[in-house]
């Protein structure tokens, strides 16, 4: 989601047309929103003719379903990797907080405007497919901190799931004004507060 060539790997060999695209419609539903970028913006920036584009997604929406999926595996890949560095359940919820703190301190070329799930989700009809993708991710955000939680408190799965529910809204509120403010900074003091909390379970 950087200000990298879409169009090569690492190794310098051109990508498949999907993977441009892809990687494309990423930078640009991110930087400039989802309604906003057309078809014809994507294919120019991936260096794919449109049918190319059609050949590999039926639709706009089918694309942007994929971006929304890729965005998914991506964030939890960081969660993955945080998750290995971490001993214990406290540390495996704060984990997930390193986690968009990751996200937040990628190197987007126009800045960083938080989630970029929710920002796409804000722009779709409320029976869109994609907003069911996103709906999906941030369940399954509150489920890990939830299994954490019920490590930690193996005697109370409903404070385990109440306090999971409570840390998720404080990481969402916390990604929203970092969006808004162009930085990681909140999310730093939302995992201060979180951890002061775990603390005190």
């Amino acid at each position: 989601m950087s200000g990298t060539d879409v169009s090569t790997g690492q190794s310098g060999r051109r990508r498949p047309a999907r993977e441009r695209l892809l990687a494309a419609a990423a930078r640009r539903f991110y930087a400039d929103g989802v309604a906003a970028t057309g078809i014809d913006t994507i294919t120019a920036d991936a260096g794919v003719a449109k049918m190319s584009l059609y050949n590999n997604f039926s639709s706009k929406a089918e694309l942007v379903r994929a971006y929304l999926d890729a965005r998914h595996e991506e964030w939890l890949g960081l969660y993955r990797a945080r998750l290995e560095q971490a001993r214990g359940p406290r540390a495996g919820v704060l984990a997930v907080f390193d986690a968009y703190a990751d996200h937040a301190a990628s190197g987007y070329e126009h800045g960083f405007r938080g989630c970029g799930l929710l920002n796409a989700a804000a722009e779709l009809p409320a029976a869109d497919e994609g907003r069911a993708v996103v709906r999906a991710h941030k369940e399954e955000v509150e489920r890990l901190i939830a299994g954490h939680l019920e490590e930690l408190l193996p005697g109370s799965p409903d404070e385990a799931h109440a306090t999971a529910e409570h840390l998720s809204f404080l990481l969402e509120g916390a990604m929203a004004r970092a969006g808004l403010e162009g930085d990681g900074v909140r999310l730093q003091h939302a995992r201060s507060l979180a951890a002061d909390l775990l603390e005190r379970l």
